[in-house]
């Protein structure tokens, strides 16, 4: 059964907690967390190069010379790809990167995220993930005394005053426990999890 060290908000360790074996402790597989990284970045991608093809760009209407007998190759117009100034062979233009993948290659690779980092030590669960004001310094302080760096925090519900704090720190993404991202949980390195919201997770992809 894989276990978790259970923090408060002062950044003290105050116990331990299991984890589910179903969530947190299953075999990663490798392939699935790479393809469903690919689909997070694809999707993000905005599509919106473009340039013009030798159709396109200005000018070239009339052919630069005549066809034989200059001992120049010939030439049909000014703006042909090989010329400068000239149109782009195959000119990117404005498209959509998105795809879709199947909701169990989703829900295996974000299990298989989440038990790698459990496997690593890497998950630190809160009684209370919470801040009474907006106050990074408060934040910072919690970070540098449970030893957090770059880290997604995730809560059970929004967190207004968790999320204010935490924005201006480097590396530091806030989440909920019903969107979970395998994309943020593999590129940080730590897990910083409400209690509450484990218990949401659990549940939930169980």
């Amino acid at each position: 059964m894989p276990k978790a060290n259970l923090y408060d908000m002062a950044g003290k360790q105050i116990g331990e907690i299991e984890l589910s074996e179903a969530i947190f402790g299953i075999e990663p597989n490798e392939a699935v967390v790479h393809e469903v990284v690919k689909n997070h970045l694809a999707n993000c991608r905005q599509g919106t190069q473009s340039a013009l093809t030798r159709a396109e760009v200005s000018g070239g209407g009339k052919k630069p010379w005549r066809q034989k007998g200059t001992g120049h190759a010939r030439q049909g117009s000014t703006r042909a790809p090989q010329w400068t100034h000239g149109g782009i062979v195959f000119a990117p233009k404005p498209r959509t990167y998105r795809y879709t993948l199947n909701k169990k290659v989703k829900r295996l690779a974000l299990k298989s995220a989440l038990s790698a980092k459990a496997a690593e030590g890497a998950i630190l669960v809160v009684d209370g993930l919470k801040l009474p004001e907006v106050k990074t310094k408060a934040m910072q302080s919690f970070m540098d005394a449970a030893g957090v760096t770059k880290s997604v925090m995730i809560t059970p519900e929004v967190e207004q005053n968790v999320v204010l704090s935490a924005r201006n720190i480097p590396g530091v993404v806030t989440t909920t426990a019903n969107i979970l991202s395998v994309y943020d949980i593999v590129n940080a390195k730590q897990l910083v999890i409400d209690k509450a919201a484990l218990a949401i997770i659990e549940e939930v992809y169980a």
